[in-house]
């Protein structure tokens, strides 16, 4: 079995790494930190992304980040910047979506295979209950959006593709741990198990969906 990963040195994305090897996975990983890999430019992506091999029959997609490098997230409609909101959408949206336009050249036609991307439950536009950290969460929004296009333009060359949107939990990384709070937390190796256990049981006629770290979907 043939897995990529796609930002294989963050927290979940090197668990997940670890994980699949375990398992006897043969894993491709990319990133910004060993592979100069930034989904911030476009011509980047389209570079890497055409000397990759496939079938792989796992993609997976863990990049993002909470809030540009000079700030932090939103608490009020004051606090937002329109510079630093382009930044988190060019990481959390438009990079996964770029590096989308690739995955159907790299997925089998002719057996199962699965594009998970990280995404998070606060951008789920059901269950926000508290508002605040504006970037964050529409960037994850229009994360699912695409995802779930995606999905329905893979379906018809791929019939047995599985491309989801996946919330992990609060997992102990960098990227959470100021702002974790009283969040329950689990460790990254426990996050990436949970969610290949998820991944496991999917099945073409879930592709689309927004599911947790325990298979349960999520509302939009």
């Amino acid at each position: 079995m043939k897995a990529l990963v796609i930002g294989a040195s963050g927290g979940i994305g090197a668990a997940m790494t670890h994980q699949l090897r375990g398992d006897g996975w043969d894993v491709t990983g990319l990133s910004r930190a060993a592979d100069g890999f930034d989904v911030r430019d476009p011509a980047a992506i389209a570079r890497t992304m055409e000397t990759l091999t496939g079938p792989f029959d796992l993609i997976f997609v863990a990049i993002g980040i909470l809030a540009a490098q000079s700030s932090v997230p939103e608490k009020n409609l004051t606090a937002i910047d329109s510079d630093d909101m382009a930044h988190v959408f060019a990481v959390n949206a438009i990079g996964p979506a770029l590096i989308l336009r690739h995955v159907s050249r790299l997925m089998p036609k002719d057996k199962r295979g699965v594009v998970a991307v990280l995404s998070a439950r606060v951008g789920s536009i059901g269950d926000n209950q508290i508002g605040g950290w504006y970037s964050y969460r529409a960037s994850k929004a229009a994360l699912n959006q695409i995802v779930h296009g995606a999905a329905i333009e893979l379906g018809r060359s791929h019939k047995q593709s599985i491309c989801v949107a996946l919330h992990p939990g609060t997992v102990e990384t960098p990227f959470t741990k100021d702002y974790a709070g009283r969040h329950k937390t689990v460790p990254a190796q426990e996050a990436a198990r949970n969610l290949l256990d998820v991944i496991a049981a999917l099945t073409p006629g879930q592709t689309g969906g927004f599911y947790d770290y325990a298979g349960q979907e999520i509302v939009w």
